[in-house]
């Protein structure tokens, strides 16, 4: 089986409901804290073992490359003022022998097309995606508990979790086939349905672990009412001939591409700092606001 070393970020969105943020910071560089959102998902992968992190971005967003590139200039500033504790903040070691790779994507056609993107880097391997909107908080990644599953399986998987009937609407929602110990089997999985033509309450979120058939069906779905290729559309299709595995995943999860969901992140991550955590408690007890 081979090792999963390649995970594919797709960051060319517009941030349209972070306006006017956005206008000029990509939504995926606002900070959560301390840290831009976008990194969380790095280093989510780079725990896992990934070796190669394929941005999907625009010409737009120059800031994410350079956020990613080593700070020469920086780091010296932090050693002559005698800072060097700020140092692996700015320049992570774990960054050091992760290779970087950034490609285009010219026009906004989907979720599926920007993945479609990557087949020249990806080929014929296995490989993860990882949508940095979605910020996960566990013991256990979600990106590692995706991969106990392939590991075992060789099949890909799918993160999912159980969304209210007010939101089922968003996501890709799966037809789900037999529980196992630690996955699903899928049996279909459809875009976005009403509540009422939902085949469960069962949704996929933000990461996955895919075989590079994918690609192939990538390119033989159509284009929705909306001229994007979807990621969920080529999944189905998948589904023809190959296993696909979900594992409800356990943890919390946090949709910071909406407001709410990024301020819940930054409270919650607030919570858990031990430099602020006690006065973020104290703050949020007061009566007077």
């Amino acid at each position: 089986m081979k090792k999963i070393k390649k995970a594919v970020l797709p960051v060319a969105g517009f941030g349209t409901r972070f306006l006017p943020a956005t206008k000029a910071i990509p939504k995926e560089m606002l900070p959560i804290i301390d840290k831009p959102l976008v990194q969380y998902a790095v280093e989510e992968a780079i725990a896992v073992g990934i070796e190669e992190i394929i941005f999907i971005t625009s010409p737009l967003k120059y800031s994410i490359e350079k956020h990613f590139e080593k700070s020469t200039t920086l780091e010296k500033i932090l050693k002559n003022t005698s800072k060097t504790d700020l140092i692996d903040k700015l320049n992570p070691n774990a960054f050091d022998k992760i290779k970087f790779t950034y490609i285009n994507q010219e026009v906004q056609k989907g979720l599926g097309h920007a993945i479609l993107l990557s087949e020249d880097v990806i080929k014929d391997e296995p490989f993860a995606i990882l949508l940095p909107d979605d910020l996960f908080f566990s013991k256990v990644s979600c990106l590692s508990q995706l991969l106990n599953i392939y590991s075992k399986t060789g099949d890909s998987v799918l993160a999912v979790n159980k969304v209210d009937s007010q939101n089922i609407h968003k996501y890709g929602v799966i037809n789900p086939g037999n529980f196992n110990e630690d996955h699903i089997v899928v049996n279909d999985i459809v875009e976005k349905p009403t509540y009422e033509n939902a085949p469960s309450d069962i949704a996929v979120c933000g990461r996955y672990i895919l075989n590079c058939e994918i690609f192939k069906t990538l390119k033989e779905v159509n284009p929705d009412q909306s001229s994007e290729i979807q990621l969920t559309d080529a999944i189905k299709l998948m589904l023809k001939t190959e296993n696909v595995l979900a594992c409800l995943y356990e943890g919390k999860k946090f949709d910071c591409g909406s407001k709410r969901g990024f301020v819940e992140a930054t409270i919650s991550l607030s919570l858990r700092d031990e430099e602020i955590k006690n006065d973020i408690k104290n703050y949020l007890n007061k009566k007077d606001f």
